[in-house]
């Protein structure tokens, strides 16, 4: 442990994390930053749109960080200077170094959309991306974290670090299960400002059981509106501490996949468009989708920007298998169409 800490105090002090061609700066650790790349002689920002999960692992394999956490947006350390040298980046997953992926030749954002990158997370199991029992990484193991050490100025770091706005609640006693990974015996004492779960303060070891796991509830990211039930309806995403919709140009069920999976909402049944649930009020936040489906949250997908020029009756929608509604509904289909025997 002891080494552990040592490194979460080194990196605290550097500022800057760089591999040869590409670096991260602005963050208060070693692999979290703005996103930066030298080409042609000099050091340029990379701007957000399209820039998705798989990007971001790119960039924390080639800096040698073990883990990704999140990908943020609208310059989250701080704008860059000077050129913006890399727009519409989009990588396979494969690639050795962010300058290999695809990109655009021609380059329209500004530095208030400059990309940034955190690396080495942490992860609710167990309810949903922004719900469930709290384990963090160390080496190649996760670690469940014990409730007696764990208040609400810890849930703070913890729902920051993922996205997921405030903390609602923060639990023990097992709350979303037993985990079945090793107890992390240090005592967190984070001050509630961090942005990232590895940077705050530990005090030296106790003893704790899977009896009392901590879990922590966020405030969600993504909702459905004027459905019948929480697993159907408009999507909306909170940005800015703001509610906006998502346009539904190239929306289909593979970007429904992964709002249900977001929600705890089973699998997608139908991703409908045209405002088929009502139209939305307010910004159309996200347009041009796309997800493989495989992501945990739409802000890992690649999308075009935030704020979008387009119309309400163009908002999208999805309906889930979470409901028993929908499910009874999906039986009643398969067997009116193929007509199973008996």
């Amino acid at each position: 442990m002891e080494s552990y800490l040592t490194l979460i105090f080194l990196s605290s002090v550097l500022r800057l994390a760089t591999a040869g061609n590409v670096r991260l700066v602005g963050g208060n650790n070693s692999c979290a930053g703005r996103v930066e790349v030298y080409y042609n002689g000099e050091w340029g920002t990379v701007c957000h749109d399209y820039w998705d999960l798989t990007n971001t692992a790119v960039v924390c394999r080639e800096l040698g960080c073990d883990y990704t956490s999140n990908t943020m947006r609208v310059a989250h350390f701080g704008p860059g200077s000077g050129k913006i040298l890399k727009d519409n980046v989009m990588c396979s997953g494969s690639e050795t170094s962010i300058l290999n992926c695809n990109s655009a030749s021609d380059i329209d954002c500004g530095h208030s959309e400059d990309v940034g990158v955190i690396c080495s997370g942490i992860r609710l199991v167990g309810g949903s991306r922004c719900s469930g029992r709290l384990e963090v990484p160390h080496g190649n193991t996760w670690y469940t974290v014990c409730a007696a050490a764990f208040d609400q100025q810890d849930a703070e770091v913890v729902c920051r670090e993922l996205g997921c706005g405030a903390p609602v609640q923060v639990l023990g006693e097992d709350s979303f299960g037993k985990g079945d990974a090793q107890m992390w015996t240090q005592e967190i004492q984070c001050g509630g400002d961090e942005y990232q779960f590895a940077l705050c303060p530990m005090s030296p070891s106790h003893n704790c059981s899977h009896d009392k796991d901590a879990s922590v509830i966020c405030a969600e990211t993504v909702r459905l509106v004027g459905g019948k039930s929480s697993c159907a309806g408009r999507v909306e995403v909170l940005h800015d501490g703001e509610w906006g919709t998502v346009c539904h140009d190239d929306w289909d069920i593979h970007d429904a996949a992964v709002v249900c999976r977001e929600m705890g909402c089973g699998e997608a049944l139908s991703a409908p468009k045209g405002a088929h649930f009502g139209e939305g009020s307010g910004y159309i936040w996200i347009s041009n989708l796309l997800c493989t489906g495989s992501e945990s949250t739409l802000m890992n997908c690649r999308f075009f920007g935030w704020g979008v020029d387009v119309n309400h009756t163009d908002d999208a929608g999805v309906i889930c298998s979470g409901k028993l509604i929908y499910d009874c509904s999906i039986i009643i289909i398969n067997l009116f169409y193929h007509r199973i025997p008996g």
